[in-house]
């Protein structure tokens, strides 16, 4: 829709960053502030009325969530006759993050942000129900942040859906068009899985899924089971919702953090005797 150096109301365009289904996501110059922003706008061969109802949506839904942990909103608005909305500039994505390695410390913390800003969004009784690596910006210092509530849904006693969501990060009953608070549970073990498994379960998730003994060899015995649980087909085998998982996984990331204070002694033996 953009092209590069298009000036639109005070922000120039200067680089596609992402493209999607219905909308792009755009780099671009705040020109009066002088900071660099992400801008995403329809395309133009979706501006229907319905599009931008979802979109308008989306930005009451995003301005009511108050989370360090969720991207904030900088603007909302038609400028020069195109619907886009502003967001703060992220370094990278999660996705981009996972092409290299991390300590168990880095995946600790951006596991736990990943979670806190999920609670924070079902204590407001919304569904993200696209939850996945792209979906989540990093920000300087390793500092996550939840976006894209684009298809999120308010939760209530029955929800109805059209199995919207990402294949591959789904849950089974999300992809029926039955999403619930539990979807974003499955979708978020799955991330937590890839992060310290290097591989992605796949369906039917069977367990042990593909690449549990690298998995067994970083964490305890209970964060293994914080991690079954979390990714089990059935709905009701699963934590009720992000609070709950944040609670239970605040309890076994403490084990795993013992577990490498104890390692580290020996390993500055084995280093040691090596330069012996």
């Amino acid at each position: 829709m953009f092209r590069t150096r298009q000036r639109i109301g005070k922000y120039r365009i200067e680089r596609k960053l992402a493209e999607g289904g219905f909308a792009t996501v755009y780099q671009a110059l705040d020109t009066i502030e002088g900071i660099h922003v992400a801008i995403k706008a329809p395309h133009a061969g979706y501006v229907t009325n319905q599009i931008l109802s979802d979109f308008r949506r989306e930005v009451r839904m995003v301005a009511r969530l108050d989370h360090p942990n969720i991207l904030s909103l900088k603007d909302a608005s038609f400028i020069d006759g195109h619907f886009v909305i502003v967001y703060p500039l992220a370094e990278k994505t999660l996705a981009d993050r996972l092409r290299s390695r991390m300590s168990i410390t880095t995946i600790l913390s951006l596991c736990e942000q990943m979670l806190e800003a999920a609670a924070y969004a079902h204590s407001q009784k919304i569904i993200h129900c696209d939850i996945k690596p792209e979906n989540m910006l990093l920000f300087a210092g390793q500092i996550l942040k939840l976006t894209d509530f684009g298809i999120a849904k308010i939760a209530q006693k029955s929800v109805q859906g059209a199995g919207t969501g990402t294949v591959g990060y789904m849950a089974p009953e999300q992809a029926m068009g039955k999403p619930s608070l539990r979807s974003d549970v499955f979708s978020l073990g799955l991330i937590i899985y890839r992060m310290l498994s290097g591989q992605w379960p796949e369906w039917p998730y069977d367990w042990p899924a593909a690449g549990i003994l690298r998995v067994r060899r970083k964490v305890t015995p209970e964060f293994v089971e914080f991690l079954r649980r979390s990714i089990d087909p059935v709905p009701k085998g699963r934590y009720r919702d992000a609070m709950h998982m944040l609670n239970v996984f605040r309890k076994v990331k403490q084990g795993v953090v013992r577990q490498k204070k104890l390692t580290l002694p020996a390993n500055r033996m084995i280093l040691q005797y090596r330069a012996a």
